[in-house]
């Protein structure tokens, strides 16, 4: 697949030269004075495009450190928040964390429940099931708590649109805290505080926390008003590391810090659920990173939530040995392995139905629907499919007679809007720009699949079907040297505001021979200008291979990122193509 690749430009210009000035010049930083001034100019641009156009913001970039946290009092209710949390572990009521079944729900779950357990607080958790009860606060769950006979329950990743279970709630006399970090409806629930950096009327300043990270925030208050000093909400540092990587939220501001010091305690010293569950799956202790939580961590702790009970995730975020540890993380691979294989078998129908039923050349989407799909997994594949054909997806199946499904998009289309456009057609719908659910009668497929393409026509063009692959910088690979990459080293983490970055080079020359390797990877060896010559690897462009032998010297455009490879104990800079062009 080509893409279309598209420089991206700072909002300020002449902050590049500035910060190049200012950090890598020979007025500039000590440690990075030895950079050529190019190479110092291409890492200036890299903050720029990362909206760092200080000295200040680089340094505190470049040195993300725990005391730049934001007071967790700066958000509207925690006072209230934290003083009913206080007062429950100091009266050792009863406690209910309510959560959500997915990766954020569960480790924003686990922090608060194991917070107060450490305390000696008489708490239990509650997770509904993804397909008996859905998303959110229910009825069922409150009456879970009453008849626990609890006096308070503390939702986590759930809850800002829950005003009738509000209610019902403070009817039942229990009281409710809400900790949530997804968009509020046109009314707040009446309950004793409601935590949202996104609420209207609250002025915390960074609003992209994960639900996790409201959660730790809450953690924090309430031990300043124990008289508790912050360490021990440090110590859930790994499980909030854990929920930003995987709902991908941005890794700016507050969520960069929290990432890197989760990086951190993942690395050095995991809770024992996290250990059995690396060791499970032999991963290095030492060697976390985000992507390591992306690929193998995040979808291993989902698993169990798509496939309709969290229970076994949560339990090995709370273990407290490792022999008990070691048994449910056996149990979620156990379960994970079952979801890839339902998630395989469904990708494959997909693929089917779009080869007998779709002509990609008239169809601006894809809307795919089975009756015996699992409603776990069609969200996976309509993100592979979105990949793989540049249209939004829409994958459904049936239940109980109802259609119900997930919808992904593409960059610059805004499907939940586009789903509004249809809602007469449905019994409900839900989400944001990129993601959404929705249900339908049977008999509305045709004309929604109908409706749903025209939307999707008349806002793209055959432009946008093309992928398109954001280009930080141009560079020589003269620049590629240990200080460039010590520099570029410390952007990470990486995530959504703060890709790794990818680099374009031209006139480039494939030294030897090019090959395949594995499953349709190219691995070639290249130079530019009499540069040193760099291994690089394209996973998946095997199909460039004659091209590439072909090329004549310097013919050769490449776009790629840049990472450390070892291979029998030696360590070496790699080139990762993205995409190749040949002149």
């Amino acid at each position: 697949m080509s893409f279309r690749w598209v420089f991206t430009q700072p909002e300020d210009g002449d902050a590049v030269v500035h910060l190049e000035q200012a950090l890598f010049s020979s007025n500039g930083s000590a440690k990075a004075k030895k950079l050529s001034s190019e190479a110092g100019l291409t890492l200036a641009r890299l903050l720029a495009l990362r909206g760092v156009t200080t000295y200040d913001s680089a340094r505190h970039f470049f040195r993300p450190d725990l005391t730049a946290l934001h007071d967790p009092f700066l958000m509207k209710d925690m006072h209230k928040a934290s003083v009913r949390l206080a007062r429950a572990i100091r009266n050792q009521e009863k406690v209910v964390v309510y959560g959500d079944y997915d990766v954020d729900g569960t480790t924003a779950t686990a922090i608060v429940y194991s917070f107060l357990k450490r305390f000696g607080v008489d708490v239990s958790h509650y997770i509904p099931h993804r397909f008996k009860e859905g998303y959110g606060i229910s009825e069922d769950g409150i009456q879970f708590a009453i008849n626990s006979k609890s006096d308070l329950i503390v939702s986590v990743d759930c809850g800002i649109t829950a005003v009738e279970e509000a209610k019902f709630a403070k009817e039942k006399g229990i009281d409710l805290v809400i900790c949530d970090h997804h968009n509020a409806g046109d009314e707040i629930p009446d309950a004793v505080a409601v935590l949202d950096p996104k609420r209207p009327d609250c002025d915390y300043p960074f609003d992209g926390l994960s639900g996790a990270g409201v959660g730790f925030k809450l953690v924090q208050a309430t031990l300043s008003k124990l008289g508790l000093p912050q360490d021990e909400a440090y110590k859930f540092l790994d499980l909030v590391a854990i929920s930003i990587a995987s709902d991908i939220v941005p890794i700016v501001d507050e969520n960069r810090i929290l990432m890197r010091e989760g990086l951190k305690l993942l690395n050095e010293s995991p809770r024992v659920g996290i250990k059995a569950l690396m060791n499970l799956i032999k991963m290095d202790i030492g060697k976390v990173s985000t992507s390591n939580i992306v690929f193998s961590i995040g979808p291993r702790i989902n698993a169990a939530g798509r496939m309709g009970d969290a229970g076994t995730a949560m339990q090995l975020l709370i273990a407290e040995s490792y022999e008990e540890a070691s048994k449910f993380a056996a149990e979620l691979e156990a379960i994970n392995q079952k979801r890839r294989k339902t998630d395989t078998k469904t990708m494959e129908q997909a693929m089917i139905q779009i080869d007998e039923r779709v002509n990609m050349s008239t169809c601006a989407s894809v809307v795919l629907h089975h009756p015996e799909w699992h409603l776990g997994v069609i969200g996976i594949v309509a993100s592979r499919l979105v990949d793989q054909y540049c249209r939004p997806a829409v994958m459904l199946s049936t239940v109980d007679g109802k259609i119900k499904g997930s919808a992904r998009s593409v960059k610059g289309f805004n499907i939940y809007n586009a789903l509004k456009e249809c809602e007469d057609l449905l019994i409900q719908f839900g989400g944001h720009e990129f993601a959404a659910g929705l249900t339908m009668e049977e008999s509305k497929l045709d004309e929604f699949r109908e409706r749903f393409n025209q939307i999707v026509r008349e806002r793209m063009c055959d432009e946008d079907f093309k992928p398109e692959l954001s280009i930080d910088a141009e560079i020589e690979l003269s620049y590629i040297d240990a200080q460039f990459w010590k520099v570029l080293s410390q952007f990470e983490p990486f995530g959504p505001l703060n890709t790794k970055p990818v680099f374009v080079s031209k006139g480039v020359q494939v030294v030897g021979n090019p090959i395949i390797v594995g499953r349709d990877h190219l691995k070639l060896r290249v130079m530019q200008n009499g540069s040193y010559a760099f291994d690089a690897i394209g996973f998946n462009l095997g199909s460039h291979l004659e091209d590439v032998r072909s090329c004549q010297n310097g013919c050769l455009e490449m776009a790629f990122t840049i990472d450390e490879n070892t291979w029998r104990n030696r360590t070496s800079l790699q080139l990762q193509v993205l995409d190749l062009r040949v002149n």
